[in-house]
């Protein structure tokens, strides 16, 4: 694969637009990343760091596993499918993001993932590249589901899995208009249509262009594709947790979920 983007000339809005917005603000997430990158045993995700140990979203030895991150971020989540023996490409939108991840991975002695400055969308990868991919917070939220799961059905093999982690589309829903944190108890948008966030206008967080559908609408779009659903998770915040991690109280997400994850195959 190649280390510079394969990109639309010129890229989507979104696109364009995310990779401002993400090569403005990564400093903010350097603190973040390091931390995780020391998670080798125990891996956790979300906002509230579930351990795998309750997921099982990564195997537990990957050695011969062809994977893909998209929207690595930082690539801590690349760090731990490396150190767990699989081959790995991460590829994010953000240049500044991939300048911190190859500084970790060089801290760490890791070698063995690629690191591509590209756009999830437009992967340059032929079909059935890898066996494995997966996004949290990547390309699970910040790139169009219409035109990347498609394409990330296109360069998995046949049986391959693909995890995703992101939103629930209830928490979108509870987000005031204005970007303003925690999240309500109050529905303030419609759920039927769902698509597109754009929070370029708002002068607070979260920033950037998100998507998000209904459940529905991503079980007719995984089936429309040729994925078949192997499982899904709605996160709940644990009993001990408390405070706001990001826009999410803990009271809210005892209640509610604010994260969800698909597990999918190619068919």
């Amino acid at each position: 694969m190649s280390s510079t983007p394969r990109d639309e000339n010129p890229l989507p809005a979104h696109v364009a637009e995310n990779r401002r917005y993400w090569d403005e603000t990564a400093d903010d997430w350097v603190t973040m990343g390091e931390r995780a990158w020391t998670e080798s045993r125990e891996p956790s995700w979300g906002a509230w760091g579930v351990p795998d140990s309750q997921l099982g979203l990564l195997p537990a030895d990957m050695s011969g596993i062809r994977a893909v991150e998209l929207g690595c971020g930082t690539g801590y989540i690349s760090a731990w499918m490396a150190r767990r023996g699989a081959s790995v490409v991460a590829i994010d939108n953000s240049e500044r993001q991939l300048e911190t991840a190859r500084r970790l991975a060089a801290d760490h002695e890791i070698t063995s993932i690629e690191w591509v400055h590209g756009n999830a969308e437009i992967v340059d990868a032929p079909d059935g590249s890898f066996d494995f991919a997966i996004s949290e917070y990547g390309a699970a939220i910040w790139a169009d589901p219409y035109v990347w799961l498609p394409e990330a059905h296109r360069i998995l093999r046949a049986g391959g899995e693909l995890v995703m982690l992101g939103n629930s589309p209830l928490a979108v829903l509870c987000q005031p208009v204005d970007g303003s944190s925690p999240i309500t108890h109050t529905l303030v948008r419609p759920y039927f249509g769902m698509h597109e966030f754009d929070w370029t206008q708002v002068e607070i967080d979260p920033g950037g262009i998100e998507f998000n559908l209904t459940i529905s609408d991503w079980i007719k779009l995984f089936s429309r594709i040729g994925f078949e659903i192997v499982d899904y998770h709605e996160l709940q915040v644990p009993d001990e947790a408390s405070g706001v991690q990001f826009t999410v109280s803990a009271e809210w997400g005892k209640a509610y979920p604010a994260e969800h994850i698909w597990h999918v195959r190619k068919r």
